[in-house]
Order: structure tokens, then sequence, then C-alpha cells
């Protein structure tokens, strides 16, 4: 990897957090995880993006298959406590921040953009959930042209057998699987 940079997803509160929304199953193992990239990345000052799903209170931005859900019970509402970034993970000062309103960080955002102008040359992802955001944020990269790393063991799903099928979907199309261990050794 020439110029790498990390894509964090969707590790909110109301996707990590007990008793929330949509709260993903491997929420607890993912967030140490993601945190040990994070700060590999931070420690050799290479660019960070937190990718973060927001949605207006009305839910005129939701996508029309969680229309229902947000419907019954708001997700993800910007300006609220179960959008914001988690703890453990929060950005930094000079970590960039990029909201998004459907599942894929490239639909509809700058971060193409903003990764062509920093020079990015290789994209490391991380979060949740891998069926969903990571999955296709990963295939609009490759379709963008990045190599993507996913950091295997920092993803995750509702169960392992849905991660490790999507992994290697993933895998398919050219997305190369990384444990963090081995990730960091290679930065």
């Amino acid at each position: 990897m020439q110029r790498p940079a990390l894509l964090i997803i969707d590790m909110q509160n109301d996707f990590i957090l007990e008793g929330r929304p949509l709260r993903v199953a491997s929420a607890p193992v993912v967030i140490p995880k993601c945190r040990e990239l994070l700060d590999a990345f931070r420690a050799k000052g290479l660019p960070v993006f937190h990718i973060v799903r927001v949605h207006r209170k009305d839910g005129s931005d939701v996508e029309i298959t969680r229309k229902e859900l947000f419907r019954k019970q708001p997700f993800a509402v910007e300006g609220t406590a179960g959008a914001a970034i988690a703890d453990p993970l929060a950005p930094h000062p000079g970590e960039y921040v990029v909201p998004k309103v459907r599942m894929s960080a490239f639909i509809g955002t700058e971060l193409d953009l903003m990764l062509r102008t920093l020079g990015i040359t290789d994209l490391v992802i991380a979060g949740v959930q891998t069926p969903n955001c990571i999955r296709t944020t990963a295939f609009d990269a490759i379709a963008y042209n990045y190599p993507v790393v996913l950091a295997r063991d920092a993803t995750g799903a509702q169960s392992d057998e849905i991660h490790d099928a999507n992994v290697r979907d993933m895998q398919n199309i050219g997305v190369r699987t990384m444990t963090v261990r081995d990730l960091i050794a290679t930065l």
C-alpha cells in the first residue's frame, strides 16, 4: 500500500450499543479491533475517514427498504446521541467525518473527490455491518478503481455465517482481506 486511508463505517451508537434499533450483534468484538486499527493509522499520520449514516428527523432521506423500520423506530437521526460516533472511536482533529444516507460511502457523498485530492491509493475498510454498508462501500471502491483491504476482524455482522459469506463475496471481486494485526504490520 502506497498511501492508504482508513474508512471506519457506521460505528455509531444506534448500530453498536445494546438495545439500539439496528445494533449489530458482533459490535462488542469489532469495537476494540477498530480502535486498534485507528490507533495505528493515527500513529503513522495516515488519513482516517469516519463514515456515518445520518437521516433527517422526518425520514425523507431513508431508502425505500428501511422506511417502515424508520417510521416505527427512527435511527441515526442527525444531531441525536444515536447518530454519534461511539466514544472509543471518536474522531480526532484533522480526521474526516463523511455523512451518508445510503449504504455505500460513495453514493451522494464527497468521498471519492476527497480521496483523490489527498492522493489516496488504497482503502482499508472497518466497521459494521458486513453485508450492507461494508460490502456496498467495498464494491463501489473497486468500481472507482481503489484497491481495497478489508480488516476482516474489525468488521462484523449479525452472525459469523453472514459475515463470512459476505467476506467471501468481496474476495471474489478482488477485495483483499487481512487481520488487524497483519494490516498494522504492513503500514
